[in-house]
């Protein structure tokens, strides 16, 4: 059985396609999301305006109808004419000339910077984040230095040192862009880094060279891709300014900032002299933003492409409760009823939660067993209303007594967090701030959903902190996370659930990263608590042997189904579902020489759900009629050959 996976990880890998290098149409399929997401008119157009500088600077003789630098003196600050299409200067040169001319210099004075500082800041910003050490230390002093001057005083100063010129300028301003790609480099480098395919390339005996060049660059290429488009824009605006000062572009050369400041001096006379070269560059720095957020979007994962995506989504149908085969208890608190949520990913869009059908009573607990990436996460994800960006609600109802959650506003939705769900997440320590009390986030908690002041939420954290068990309360309030063992930093994760007492608390693997002794004591830390505050509990776990002790009924799930539900005693001493018996015959049993058993194959991603039932790849009942067509939930269980399944149990329990 493959239970090494984390939730969160689960959800990473569902994300992310499969790779398949030798496949044509997995490779299309990757590519075309990625080219819609850049074939949309805020992408065209600039795309199109930059196409045509780039076209006039590459032809500027033959675009230009004139010699840009020839003076005629008798046609001097003309307006538009048949002969002049955009008028004349003070000296009678043509602007159309001069404008085709001062894209040029504009793109190769973008270029030269970023150029500059992308390879100086990549560069540094590699090995320090790579490498690390003294390294790193004396370059971000470096940069904090440099980030503490005014980048125009900068450019002005490097100017007086270089000397005039273009080449020099711009130099001068890649100096400046370098600081920025080194920061971004490093911080990218040192998360991707730790990454296992580092790890892998050392244990293959590559060098540091080799693995920053062939291994790391091309998987941070993303964001720098995008600082650099951005600072394209920024360079010409930096080169315009320059040469509106008289120390940028020299006079061999034609610049729109330059044209700005002498269409400043005969503004009186031709008002509409600085409009062309003002339009100009407001254009291009316009076009670089807009076209460095659609590399953005379609480069980097989980961008705002994919939020304005789930926004632009209409609410998810509701369901209605008359369409429910059997009625549900009276008592009920949560129902979740025909559940689907789709991921927008690269690929396309995954099928997360498929039908998924659960409820819960008021003070019962009930267990929500899985292998890894099973969708048990993405289900108390979806209760609680909190599914990434990527991922929306495509189907179905999640009522929380009268109270519908599904495309309930955002405003809502935090009066309910808290107050009438609480949630305790399986890592207590990413769950706490780090840079932040405990008392602090406690009080936080309370204040948010009650009138309290300051003094009386502090005393609702000390009794909380009590009633969780956590020894000489009012000292450790001003404790931080760290300060705590894991069994402690749990018990105040539970403390923050429990802040407004909420009528269902969602215990998510609460117990993972603890050892056993711990283990215990925050079950039972939970099951008092349950009985105390008359709350119901959804209980995630992979603990089948936790569900026996703590649950009053369990649900188990594979591969965004719900597979076979009902009570505790009754699923694990007749499991009906062929996963379900495997679950239970891959617990560890007390016996030495005793084989363990496993579950062949593993969990398909969510891009790839296998056809009918979703088990039969690894369920050794399988027959063909499996594949044939989707298998509902029934009666509990979902699975076609359930009577034929239990007829031979039965059998062999009568047999000798």
């Amino acid at each position: 059985m493959n239970t090494t996976t984390a939730p969160a990880e689960t959800l990473s890998a569902m994300a992310a396609p499969p790779i398949a290098a030798n496949d044509e149409s997995a490779r299309r399929a990757r590519l075309l999301p990625r080219l819609k997401a850049l074939a949309r008119p805020f992408v065209l157009l600039p795309a199109a305006w930059l196409l045509l500088l780039v076209v006039c600077a590459l032809a500027a003789p033959l675009v230009a109808p004139y010699d840009p630098f020839h003076p005629d003196l008798k046609h001097r600050l003309e307006a538009p004419s048949a002969l002049y299409w955009l008028g004349t200067d003070d000296l009678g040169r043509d602007t159309l000339s001069r404008l085709v001319f001062g894209a040029r210099t504009a793109l190769l004075a973008s270029l030269e910077s970023v150029a500059i500082g992308a390879a100086l800041g990549i560069g540094i910003g590699l090995a320090a984040g790579y490498l690390g050490g003294w390294l790193d230390r004396i370059a971000m002093r470096l940069a904090d230095v440099m980030q503490s001057i005014p980048a125009v005083l900068l450019a002005l100063a490097l100017i007086g040192v270089f000397g005039k010129g273009l080449t020099n300028a711009m130099l001068a301003v890649g100096l400046i862009f370098s600081v920025s790609f080194m920061r971004i480099t490093r911080a990218v480098v040192l998360a991707e880094r730790e990454r296992l395919y580092v790890d892998a390339a050392r244990v293959l005996g590559l060098g540091p060279f080799a693995i920053m060049l062939r291994q790391v660059l091309p998987n941070v290429a993303g964001p720098l891709v995008v600082q650099g488009s951005i600072a394209l824009g920024t360079a010409l605006l930096i080169e315009a300014m320059l040469s509106f000062l008289g120390v940028g572009a020299d006079s061999t050369q034609v610049s729109w900032g330059a044209m700005l400041e002498t269409a400043r001096q005969f503004q009186s006379e031709q008002p509409f002299l600085p409009v062309l070269p003002g339009v100009a560059i407001t254009l291009t720095v316009l076009s670089f933003n807009l076209l460095g957020d659609a590399l953005r979007d379609s480069l980097l994962p989980g961008g705002p492409r994919v939020a304005r995506r789930a926004a632009a989504v209409p609410a998810a149908p509701r369901f209605e409760a008359a369409a429910d085969a059997e009625p549900l208890p009276a008592d009920t608190l949560l129902r979740v009823s025909h559940l689907t949520v789709r991921l927008q990913g690269p690929q396309g869009e995954a099928e997360l939660l498929s039908d998924v059908s659960l409820h819960l009573r008021r003070g019962e607990v009930l267990g929500l067993v899985g292998e890894s990436g099973c969708g048990k996460s993405i289900t108390a994800a979806a209760v609680i209303g909190l599914l990434p960006p990527a991922a929306r609600v495509a189907a179905g109802s999640v009522r929380l007594g009268h109270t519908e959650l599904v495309g309930m506003k955002e405003s809502l939705a935090r009066q309910v967090r808290g107050r009438r769900i609480g949630m305790v997440f399986q890592d207590a320590a990413a769950a706490l701030s780090p840079v932040h009390t405990v008392g602090r986030q406690l009080v936080d908690a309370v204040r948010a959903h009650s009138a309290l002041d300051a003094k009386q939420a502090r005393a609702r954290a000390v009794a909380l902190l009590e009633m969780v068990g956590v020894p000489d309360a009012e000292r450790r309030l001003d404790d931080y996370p760290h300060q705590f063992s894991g069994g402690m930093a749990q018990r105040v994760v539970i403390a923050g659930a429990l802040a407004c007492e909420p009528e269902l608390l969602i215990a998510d693997e609460p117990t993972t990263a603890l050892d056993v002794t711990i283990q215990a004591q925050v079950l039972d830390l939970l099951m008092d608590l349950r009985q105390r505050l008359g709350m119901s509990i959804l209980l995630i776990t992979h603990d089948l042997g936790v569900v026996a002790d703590a649950c009053d009924r369990v649900a188990v799930m594979y591969a965004g189904q719900m597979v076979e539900t009902g009570p505790v005693r009754e699923v694990l001493a007749h499991p009906r579902h062929p996963y379900t018996a495997a679950l239970l015959a891959a617990m560890p049993r007390s016996g030495a020489g005793t084989a363990l058993a496993t579950i062949p194959g593993r969990v398909p991603p969510a891009w790839a759900w296998p056809a009918g039932c979703r088990f039969h790849p690894r369920c050794p009942h399988a027959v063909e009629a499996c594949a044939a067509a989707p298998v509902a939930l029934a009666g509990g269980v979902r699975c076609i050959r359930v009577e034929a399944l239990a007829a031979q149990q039965a059998e062999a329990r009568v047999l000798p």
